[in-house]
């Protein structure tokens, strides 16, 4: 069983900054690329930014030049660095990995279960 815990969300006013991390647990397991994802409520889930797994990171455009992504391979750990934060920029932000497990063939997709990020004053 492989899972992904996010963590580091909560309330910040608008300027403000946060760090959000996601860790893959479980045994047996690679990792290729990993990302961000948040949903507003009302709205669809979109994506934020994502790494592939040698460290190319690509950025939806209303967060480039505020949100940098990052990971560390060794602790199966991906990060969003969330700067200069914006009411517009409230949402559960939901991390995602593509994970071969031991034995199997094919890349599945995993969802962590999501943080909630609050901007407001």
């Amino acid at each position: 069983q492989v899972q992904l815990v996010e963590s580091g969300g909560g309330l910040v006013q608008p300027g403000g900054s946060l760090k959000l991390s996601c860790a893959a647990s479980g045994s047996a397991f690679s990792i290729n690329g990993m990302g961000w994802y948040r949903q507003a409520p009302g709205k669809q889930r979109e994506l934020v930014a994502t790494i592939t797994s040698g460290g190319r990171a690509n950025y939806a455009d209303s967060v480039k030049g505020r949100f940098t992504i990052s990971r560390d391979n060794a602790k199966n750990t991906v990060y969003l660095q969330m700067n200069s934060l914006n009411p517009e920029d409230t949402a559960v932000y939901h991390c995602s990995a593509q994970i071969r497990r031991a034995g199997d063939f094919y890349w599945h997709g995993y969802w962590g279960q999501g943080t909630q990020v609050t901007v407001s004053s």
